[in-house]
């Protein structure tokens, strides 16, 4: 929180330096995220929003479009490099196909830890992987945290990877998460969001794997009440803007543009750690059975993932677990 109001403070000094933009003509940008209002994304989102309007003397006004009401991640995605959609917030992992160097942060455990992961994503590997995203048309602001993914269960508990096998393990459509799966034997079924719930229920499928607010706001605790933190993907989200709509701005929109969004991805991190302290005492609460297992089995299982999806990026992946030592 400390963090948070320093950067605060100094963008409104640095913004008072250069001077109140003059009202004129009103810039509206739309922003969208497919997290419903009051997830700490959105709320970021609302934040930036906020401050956009005050820095800018209601100059730029950011619309926020929370639900998924301006189609999927990969539908926004492409919308915002067309420069329909001018702010984006998604995950990293539908991001991978169109800049593949991004796959290794979706790698399974490649961060030791949420401090590791913040490490790397605040150091000059995040950060130039932000500037590089103009290859594809866009424009990296911020990281927001998203946690760590875990399994969770119908009829038992993952305590190794021997206990997934034969399981039908419900995974977003992501080659390397099905391929993660099938490392530790499991059977992947990539399904959509919304079908999971009756999915466990009917046994279509045997579990499947979220970080714990996902796991508490679906409701998928009351069918599936074994809830192993193996925490085997660590995967970011990433805050982007069309690059189309940031080369129509001045060069001080732009500065007000990446403060604000610092300043939500901070907001958002503060929020996150609150709502995933939440979520697992909650589902304790209603008779949920959390594990911990031993993550060096699943480590070891998952080894033919990294020799598929990082062969072309092995350095940049010895460099982001050596900042975890």
């Amino acid at each position: 929180m400390k963090k948070f109001l320093v950067i605060l403070l100094v963008a409104v000094l640095v913004i008072g330096a250069m001077g109140m933009s003059k009202k004129g003509n009103t810039i509206i940008l739309k922003a969208a995220d497919d997290h419903h209002k009051g997830y700490s994304t959105v709320e970021g989102l609302y934040l930036m929003a906020k401050l956009v309007n005050l820095w800018t003397d209601g100059r730029i006004q950011i619309q926020v479009y929370p639900g998924a009401v301006l189609g999927s991640e990969k539908e926004t995605i492409e919308q915002t490099q067309m420069g329909i959609i001018d702010i984006n917030r998604v995950s990293v992992a539908p991001m991978t196909s169109l800049y593949p160097k991004l796959s290794v942060f979706a790698l399974p455990y490649i961060f030791k830890s949420r401090e590791h992961m913040w490490k790397v994503l605040e150091s000059n590997i995040g950060q130039n992987m932000l500037l590089e995203l103009k290859k594809v048309g866009l424009i990296g602001l911020a990281y927001m945290d998203s946690g760590a993914r875990s399994f969770y269960t119908v009829k038992k508990p993952i305590l190794s990877p021997a206990d997934l096998k034969g399981l039908k393990i419900r995974t977003q459509k992501s080659p390397v998460m099905m391929d993660m799966v099938k490392a530790m034997g499991g059977r992947p079924v990539p399904m959509a969001f919304e079908e999971v719930y009756s999915a466990l229920q009917t046994g279509v499928i045997d579990g499947a794997e979220n970080n714990p607010p996902s796991y508490y706001e679906t409701r998928h605790y009351e069918v599936a009440k074994y809830y192993s933190l193996d925490e085997h993907a660590m995967v970011p989200e990433i805050l982007v803007m069309s690059l189309k709509t940031w080369n129509a701005l001045s060069s001080q929109d732009r500065q007000i543009i990446k403060m604000a969004a610092i300043a939500a991805q901070e907001l958002q991190r503060k929020l996150w750690l609150k709502d995933e302290q939440t979520a697992l005492e909650k589902v304790k609460e209603a008779g949920c059975k959390i594990y911990h297992p031993d993550k060096e089995a699943f480590i070891k299982a998952v080894q033919p993932v990294y020799k598929k999806y990082a062969s072309k990026y092995m350095d940049l992946v010895k460099e982001i677990q050596e900042m975890g030592e």
